[in-house]
């Protein structure tokens, strides 16, 4: 298992950061102690007039307990290659004016016109969000990448005029480690933060071994990882997730017969990634009807 691994500090990674980059969000990623965020998924596209509604309105009640408890929310784009509705639009019209946007973190894959992206940006500068965070996006299904790269996409946002906002990136630890980290140096990757992909406390070593390479090389960039909230072990479910993340199907199965929580699986990978001193996590996945309370018998667990 690596050594404990430190977060860079306001002081030092953050300073070097533009004015309009170092949002609350930036802030909470460079701040001591754990930070437990949100991914939601916009409802998909697609649905009834009155169906989109109704949706809407559950995902804004759980937005509205999240942020009040001062969580950030993370929201997809097309996730899984599944159309979504855009998040920025609703968020924005129906959240009302005492809510900090701040605090909202949304995706923004490649998968859209490069015209729709740089105008998405523009948007979500104009509205003060905390930042966005740039995908390529699966490139096996829907329509095409408007460029190759995330990296290119970023690069073009950071051309355009009165857009200052953080740009986040993606990486896999479950792909090279030297890889990874090459790319999160690069300043050409345009990136102010990253996320990583779904990892599990069943198989932590590709996450040991990407923590072990950023801490050699002097990683100053932060990020969150990723933790998925299983809501059961049907197996059929399992295996649809798994065309799209790495599901430990047996060990989930075992968990769950053995009449463990959702909520304890879910704590027992945030322990274990504590252990290895990383606090800053996203947590996929949750029910929108309590997802604040949910989290807090998660944390409780912890």
């Amino acid at each position: 298992m690596p050594a404990e691994q430190a977060m860079p500090s306001p002081e030092t990674a953050g300073a070097n950061l533009p004015t309009g980059r170092t949002t609350p969000f930036m802030e909470a990623l460079f701040e001591s102690g754990p930070l437990t965020t949100v991914e939601l998924r916009p409802p998909p596209a697609g649905l009834s007039a009155q169906a989109s509604l109704d949706a809407w309105i559950d995902v804004n009640r759980a937005v509205r307990a999240l942020l009040r408890a001062g969580r950030f929310v993370l929201f997809t784009d097309d996730a899984v290659g599944d159309r979504e509705e855009e998040s920025l639009r609703h968020l924005t019209a129906n959240l009302g004016p005492d809510v900090d946007l701040s605090q909202v973190v949304p995706f923004l894959t490649c998968k859209h016109t490069l015209e729709y992206c740089l105008l998405f940006a523009r948007r979500a500068a104009s509205h003060g969000l905390g930042a966005v965070t740039v995908t390529g996006g699966d490139r096996d299904v829907g329509p095409p990448r408007c460029l190759p790269r995330s990296r290119d996409l970023r690069a073009r946002i950071r051309e355009e005029r009165g857009v200052e906002l953080p740009l986040g990136t993606w990486v896999n630890p479950y792909r090279d480690a030297r890889e990874q980290v090459d790319l999160l140096l690069d300043p050409e990757h345009e990136a102010d933060y990253y996320l990583t992909q779904i990892v599990s406390h069943h198989d932590l070593a590709p996450l040991d071994r990407f923590l072990e390479e950023a801490e050699q090389r002097d990683l100053a960039l932060p990020g969150l990882v990723g933790v998925f909230y299983y809501r059961s072990a049907n197996p059929a479910t399992l295996r649809r997730l798994s065309n799209f993340i790495p599901v430990p199907e047996e060990e989930l199965i075992r968990e769950f017969e053995a009449g463990d929580s959702p909520e304890a699986v879910c704590a027992r990978t945030l322990r274990k990634l504590r252990e290895r001193g990383v606090d800053k996590v996203y947590i996929s996945n949750l029910e929108l009807r309590g997802a604040e309370a949910c989290l807090q018998r998660i944390e409780a667990l912890v």
